[in-house]
């Protein structure tokens, strides 16, 4: 059979932890991607639980393989090493999953309060990491006539947030860049359509995160929303790249809490 490759970025924490297990567990052999190796190291010099060894180490429980590399969405040689890397031992990407984010400080900075050099670095990271990654995947996909581009994208870049940053919203930078970011995968769809490439957005709603955790220490946002576990979206993101009937979604927005009830994807939560 042939081997199916899953390209997860941000898959040492959270998110993308959990959907690099839940397509491990649906065939896929998954490249695991990150900025933090080994547990212990820090997270914008902040300690964080959670690493791409202890990710690989999960998904081999399911009894499929997995590859560790060093992603830094700030750092594009990092990006093309491990792009060289997946293709020199695995040949191919069946499946990309954009999870991976920066939410640095700027994200709940007030407008005026803003310097352009921190918006700046949450495009970078936030849109155009995602848009060189993308261009470097999608050719193969379309010359084999097969694959799956799933884009974590987030109600921030929707909506007006409910409050000012600080006071239980977010900063204008993070849903800028998660707005510039939302628009891909349909125009992706548009433009390469009956190519046998499926394109998402997948909006997790409200997930309590380590990383959320972290940037929100008062508990302004969790003291407002009811949220879901990570395995919640996971769950979705693994649907999206295996099922047959996922195509009639192509180039939509799937609310991956929404999806996983209807369908019954994580059991445990209701």
């Amino acid at each position: 059979m042939e081997r199916k490759v899953a390209f997860v970025t941000g898959a040492s924490r959270g998110i993308g932890k959990q959907a690099a297990i839940a397509l491990a567990a649906r065939g896929y052999d998954v490249v695991v991607t990150a900025r933090t190796m080994k547990e212990g190291q820090s997270f914008d010099g902040r300690p964080l639980p959670g690493s791409v060894e202890t990710t690989v180490q999960e998904v081999r429980k399911t009894g499929r393989e997995a590859l560790a590399i060093r992603l830094d969405l700030l750092d594009r040689s990092s990006i093309e090493a491990a792009l060289e890397e997946t293709m020199a031992k695995w040949g191919r990407i069946d499946a990309l999953i954009n999870n991976g984010i920066y939410t640095g400080p700027a994200s709940m900075v007030r407008f005026l309060d803003l310097d352009l050099a921190s918006v700046e670095t949450m495009f970078q990271a936030n849109v155009f990491s995602q848009i060189y990654l993308t261009q470097k995947v999608l050719p193969d996909m379309l010359e084999r006539g097969s694959g799956v581009i799933v884009n974590l994208v987030s109600s921030a870049g929707m909506v007006d947030p409910p409050a000012p940053a600080g006071k239980g919203g977010w900063g204008y930078a993070y849903g800028a860049s998660k707005a510039a970011f939302h628009r891909m995968a349909g125009v992706l769809h548009i433009e390469h359509p009956d190519k046998g490439v499926m394109f998402f957005n997948v909006e997790p709603g409200f997930v309590l995160t380590e990383a959320m955790k972290l940037n929100d220490p008062d508990g302004e946002l969790t003291s407002r929303f009811r949220g879901a576990p990570p395995e919640v979206p996971g769950a979705v993101i693994a649907w999206l790249t295996s099922a047959p009937e996922a195509k009639q979604r192509s180039g939509q927005t799937v609310f991956a809490q929404d999806l996983c009830l209807e369908l019954g994807l994580f059991p445990d939560w209701r």
